[in-house]
C-alpha cells in the first residue's frame, strides 16, 4: 500500500527531494521530533527514535485531534463525544502529523536529537480544519494570486528569569500547573547600557549559538527596558518563512534556557514587581512576485497599494486583535504614553500609533510596523490576519486617513480593552468569515471563550485583597 504523501500527492517536488537529504541526517541521529503548533502558537509533538522516524517521514505521525481542541490549561474546551461537538476531532479520533522536509533541523543544544515542522491532516489526505499554518499558507496563495508575496522580519520582546525551585510539589499539581518562584536578572530601567548588557552576556551567548546554529537570521541581542526584559531582531524573509521562525525562536528560546535553570517567559506582563510589558513589532511588506520590488514605497511618500493595505489593517484592528493579542494577560499592555499603541491610528515614525510607516518618501524600504502584538500570538494566525486585513483594503481602496501626530490623544477607534471585547470583535467580522471561514472563526472563538469564562470563574489576588477583610 502506498504511503500517506504518495496516496494524496501531498509534498512538493522539492518537498520530495529534500526528504532524500533528511534521511541520511536522520541515519546519524537516535531520535527525531515530530511537531505541529496549535491554536496558541503552543508547540507539541512526539519523539521517535531514528528508525522509525525515517518511515514516518512519508507514512505521517498519528495523534489526538484533540491536541487541537485543548485552551492552555490542557483542558479540551469542546464536547468530543457528543454528535457535531467537535470538527474533524469527534470521539477523540485520529489527525496526521506529516513532517515538512524543508523544516528538518539538528537542535545545537541537543545533537543527538532532530527537529522537523509538520502539517496536520486528517486521515483521509485532506488540511485538518483548524491548522494554522494551513491557514496562512491559504493567505499566502491568495496573494500569489494577485501576483504578491509577503515580507516580514521580527522584532520581538521577552523576559528571562532564574528558577527559584524547579522541582514540583506534590500539594500543587493542577490544570494548569502552580505558578514557578523566579527573581529577575537585573534592575532595569537603563535601555541598551552596555554593562547590563555584559552580565547577561554568558546567557545571551548560548542563545546567539543555539539560534544561529539553527540557521536563523539572527540580527541582534538587546537588554531592554523593563528588568529582566531582553529583546531579538531578526532579518527578513517571505511567505512562511517568517512565522516557521518564530515559532522555532521561541521553541528554541525557551529549551535552551530552561536547561540552564531559566524561565524564558514570552508571557506579555508577569506579575513580578515593576516588570515592563513585552511586544511583537511584526515590520512587513508586499513584493512583486515577478520583480522583488517593494510595492508600498512612492516618490510622494506611500504608493496607492499601500495605502490600501495600511487602511485595512487600521478597519479591521479590532477584530484582529485576538490573533495579535490573543490572551487575556496581553491587553494590559494597551496604555497610553506607554510606547505601546492604544488607538487604531498610523503614524510617520511614531512608536506611539499602532502602525508605524518606516521609511521616507521613496525609500525602496518603506515598510510597515504593526506594534499591537504580543510575543505570546500564534505566528501563523497574526500574519494570517494582517494579510486577510491588507488585502481587503486593497479590494475596497480603503483610506487610512492622515497620519497622527498625537496618537495616545488621536480622535480614533480604541483598540479592545479585554480579551472579551476583541472576541466579539472578530464574532462579528466579515473580513475575517469571508477569509478564513465560518467553521474556523467559531473555532477559535469558542476556544478562547472557554479560556475567558475560566478565567473570569477564578477569584483572583485582587478580589481577595479588595473584599475578603473589609466586607
Amino acid at each position: 500500500m502506498s504511503d500517506f504523501v504518495t496516496r494524496h500527492g501531498l509534498w512538493t517536488a522539492e518537498q520530495d527531494a529534500a526528504a532524500a537529504d533528511v534521511v541520511e541526517r536522520i541515519n546519524e541521529l537516535d531520535v527525531v521530533r515530530f511537531a505541529f503548533s496549535d491554536a496558541h502558537g503552543v508547540v507539541r509533538g512526539k519523539t521517535l527514535v531514528a528508525a522509525e522516524a525515517v518511515r514516518a517521514l512519508r507514512t505521517g505521525v498519528t495523534c489526538t485531534a484533540t491536541m487541537v481542541l485543548k485552551d492552555l490549561s490542557g483542558r479540551t474546551a469542546f464536547p468530543i463525544f457528543s454528535p457535531g461537538g467537535a470538527q474533524g476531532a469527534n470521539a477523540a479520533g485520529d489527525m496526521v502529523m506529516l513532517a515538512d522536509p524543508s523544516m528538518f533541523r539538528v537542535l545545537p543544544w541537543a545533537p543527538h536529537t532532530g527537529w522537523i515542522l509538520c502539517d496536520l491532516y486528517r486521515t483521509d489526505g485532506t488540511p485538518h480544519p483548524f491548522s494554522t499554518r494551513a491557514l496562512l499558507r491559504r493567505m499566502l496563495a491568495r496573494l500569489g494570486e494577485r501576483n504578491l508575496v509577503w515580507r516580514a522580519g521580527i522584532e520581538v520582546e521577552f523576559h528571562l528569569f532564574k528558577y527559584a525551585d524547579r522541582q514540583p510539589r506534590s500539594d500543587a499539581i493542577a490544570m494548569p500547573g502552580p505558578t514557578p518562584e523566579v527573581t529577575p536578572l537585573n534592575h532595569g530601567y537603563q535601555y541598551l547600557t552596555e554593562l547590563r548588557y555584559d552580565a547577561l552576556d554568558p546567557l545571551l551567548e548560548k542563545l546567539r549559538l543555539g539560534l544561529q546554529g539553527l540557521g536563523l537570521p539572527l540580527r541582534s541581542l538587546e537588554v531592554e527596558f523593563g528588568p529582566s526584559q531582553i529583546e531579538v531582531t531578526f532579518g527578513t524573509s517571505t511567505g512562511m518563512q517568517p512565522a516557521d521562525l518564530m515559532l522555532l525562536f521561541r521553541n528554541a528560546t525557551k529549551q535552551i534556557f530552561a536547561r540552564e535553570g531559566y524561565l524564558a517567559s514570552f508571557m506579555c506582563r508577569p506579575q513580578v514587581p515593576h516588570v515592563a510589558s513585552s511586544g511583537w513589532h511584526l515590520h512587513h511588506s508586499i513584493e512583486d512576485a515577478e520583480t522583488g520590488g517593494n510595492l508600498f514605497p512612492h516618490a510622494d511618500g506611500l504608493s496607492p497599494m499601500a495605502r490600501g493595505w495600511l487602511g485595512g489593517l487600521l478597519r479591521h484592528a479590532r477584530a484582529a486583535a485576538p490573533f495579535s493579542t490573543p490572551t487575556i494577560n496581553g491587553y494590559k499592555r494597551y496604555q497610553p504614553n506607554s510606547m505601546a499603541p492604544d488607538h487604531v491610528v498610523w503614524a510617520y515614525d511614531n512608536r506611539a500609533a499602532m502602525v508605524r510607516v518606516v521609511g521616507l518618501a521613496g525609500d525602496p524600504a518603506t515598510h510597515f510596523e504593526n506594534r499591537v502584538g504580543e510575543p505570546a500570538a500564534n505566528p501563523y494566525l497574526y500574519m494570517a490576519s494582517q494579510i486577510a486585513a491588507g488585502l481587503d483594503g486593497i479590494v475596497t481602496s480603503a483610506d487610512p486617513g492622515p497620519s497622527a501626530d498625537t496618537p495616545y490623544g488621536a480622535d480614533a477607534p480604541t483598540l479592545p480593552r479585554t480579551l472579551p471585547e476583541a472576541i466579539a470583535a472578530l464574532r462579528d467580522s466579515t473580513c475575517f468569515r469571508a477569509a478564513f471561514g465560518d467553521a474556523f472563526v467559531d473555532y477559535f472563538v469558542q476556544l478562547k471563550e472557554f479560556e475567558i469564562n475560566r478565567f473570569l470563574s477564578a477569584v483572583t489576588d485582587w478580589e481577595q485583597r479588595e473584599y475578603l477583610e473589609l466586607l
